[in-house]
């Protein structure tokens, strides 16, 4: 079933459900042009498909594509903002209005024990900004304002379309390229920022791994021997006891506690019985 005509519905217009579509642009969309993309970002390792995306349609292909690259910049942000975090560094004055300092807030240890202690406030403030941008980036109506296509259909890997004059609260800069330099960059030294970008991502993603699992007290060569302080909490675990006030979080902290003694019981009875 590609297409839904509602005929006892003339004014809602034709559904189409077909997955794969035309593409118009040039995009990376089958093996060969992952394989000379592989080339270009690191010509000694070349090409290397474990999970056997080259084989998949293009929609996949261009949703990969995309995944490691927005990925990929959030783990840049990550690996320097947990240097600094865990540095001790942090804003002057009041993070909020009831007496919250920033220098509190640092002063909680490790980057994630850092964000345990953000007030519940604070943290919703945070997602639903992440979620904001997600929305926005994904809209082909935002994205076709721009003169671009979503990923999935043809568009560019990595695309963040414009912010400003486009949401009714004024935005000063867009979030890609807020002074306009990029633009002002020929094709060619796009592409070579472009695959640049990538290979920092991929190292970025390696290193925030890395400095997470320092922080847990696991061997990480050149990281795990950085003055950083660790981290005693749950990484997979958003909220904490501090944010007690929001719906759910009392019942989850009792749920992960009961948890936590099953698996303390378990594990005894176990040692106790090979003893034995």
């Amino acid at each position: 079933m590609a297409k839904v005509d509602i005929s006892a519905r003339p004014d809602l217009p034709v559904l189409d459900f077909t997955f794969e579509k035309p593409w118009t642009s040039g995009e990376i969309s089958d093996k060969e042009g992952l394989k000379a993309l592989a080339t270009k970002l690191n010509p000694i390792v070349g090409y290397w498909d474990p999970l056997n995306i080259g084989s998949m349609s293009k929609e996949t292909i261009g949703w990969f594509r995309h995944a490691e690259i927005k990925h990929g910049r959030v783990a840049m942000a990550a690996f320097v903002g947990y240097l600094v975090g865990a540095s001790g560094q942090h804003f002057p004055g009041m993070l909020t209005t009831s007496g919250v300092k920033y220098a509190d807030i640092s002063a909680a240890g490790a980057p994630m024990a850092q964000w345990d202690a953000l007030p519940s406030a604070a943290k919703c403030q945070i997602l639903l900004a992440i979620g904001f941008l997600e929305l926005f980036s994904e809209s082909s109506d935002v994205l076709a304002l721009d003169g671009q296509q979503h990923y999935v259909r043809g568009g560019k890997p990595g695309y963040f379309p414009k912010l400003k004059g486009k949401i009714p609260h004024p935005i000063p800069f867009n979030l890609w390229d807020p002074f306009g330099q990029a633009s002002k960059q020929t094709p060619e030294a796009r592409e070579k920022s472009l695959l640049a970008e990538i290979n920092n991502g991929r190292l970025a993603m390696l290193g925030i791994f890395g400095l997470v699992s320092a922080s847990k007290g696991l061997i990480v060569p050149g990281l795990d021997t950085l003055p950083f302080p660790k981290y005693d909490g749950v990484y997979m675990a958003p909220f904490s006891s501090v944010n007690s006030d929001l719906p759910f979080v009392p019942q989850m902290l009792a749920a992960r506690a009961e948890q936590i003694a099953r698996e303390a019981a378990i594990l005894g009875d176990a040692y106790l019985n090979n003893g034995a």
